[in-house]
């Protein structure tokens, strides 16, 4: 066993003796298959203390977005158990509790306005209309979008509509955020904003990215996935500074690894 899968290992054990809980996200042996693509998921065993902020890594097409529709119940394991906040995840029931963004915003983003988009699952939450307006309201101040909300959404720039999509997220007041390639085709102004809005939020998350570098400002932890199969879990550091083992998954290392002078102990002025 190489040093890198021994440290592997330990934290491993570590994370699978957290009590029942303090876990904001428990997996055991989560297996699951498409009818055309068997194996996408196997034997993923996983554990999300609650507050923690989780990249998870890897290579397109080995599983990130299926785990995630997993967790959500979107999607029926073919074996294992998913549970949140202590309760199992049932196929197409709805758990305010637990929100997903989309990759592509423009998949979630549907009504006439913005106002109306962010409201819509609280509209559908049997809320009272004084309530669902004091949710909208907060969720578009988070985001700093306020002033979008009476604009049709397919009128927004990307970065906006990322903004948009998290808010009408957040608008149901969730425990656990899961975020699919929250940075993806945004421009570095848009990117900063999304990174200190995601910095901000007093939340569990799971990000789901090629991003690197985003992961190593966001992420203690980082997951990596390989052909279905956890292949790493540990600090994030220490992946991200690991050339071998990002080439063997086919990841990119972050800029700030790969620069000559961040080798130096202190980067040029």
């Amino acid at each position: 066993m190489t040093l890198t899968e021994q440290r592997f290992e330990r934290d491993r054990i570590a994370l699978a003796s957290e009590p029942e809980s303090q876990l904001a996200i428990a997996v055991n042996s989560l297996n699951f298959s498409y009818p055309d693509c068997p194996h996408v998921l196997q034997n993923i065993d996983l554990q999300v203390k609650v507050g923690e902020r989780i990249g998870v890594v890897g290579a397109n097409g080995c599983g990130k977005t299926t785990l995630f529709m997993l967790l959500c119940g979107i999607l029926r394991p073919t074996m294992g158990v998913v549970s949140v906040l202590g309760r199992p995840v049932l196929p197409e029931e709805f758990r305010p509790d637990m929100g997903l963004v989309f990759q592509n915003p423009d998949d979630q983003l549907f009504s006439a306005s913005v106002w109306d988009d962010v409201a819509f699952a609280p509209c559908n939450m049997g809320l009272s209309p004084d309530e669902i307006e004091q949710r909208v309201t907060a969720a578009l101040a988070l985001t700093e979008v306020q002033a979008l909300a009476a604009r049709p959404p397919h009128h927004l720039s990307g970065g906006e509509k990322k903004r948009v999509a998290i808010a009408g997220v957040l608008a149901m007041r969730p425990q656990i955020l899961l975020l699919d390639e929250p940075s993806a085709q945004l421009d570095p102004r848009s990117r900063r904003q999304l990174i200190r809005l995601l910095d901000s939020l007093p939340l569990t998350q799971l990000i789901a990215t090629h991003d690197l570098d985003l992961a190593l400002e966001l992420c203690d932890r980082t997951i990596v996935l390989n052909q279905g199969q956890i292949v790493y879990d540990g600090q994030t550091e220490r992946i991200m500074s690991n050339a071998e083992l990002l080439e063997q998954y086919a990841l990119e290392s972050p800029l700030s690894y790969s620069r000559p002078y961040c080798q130096l102990d202190h980067a040029p002025n």
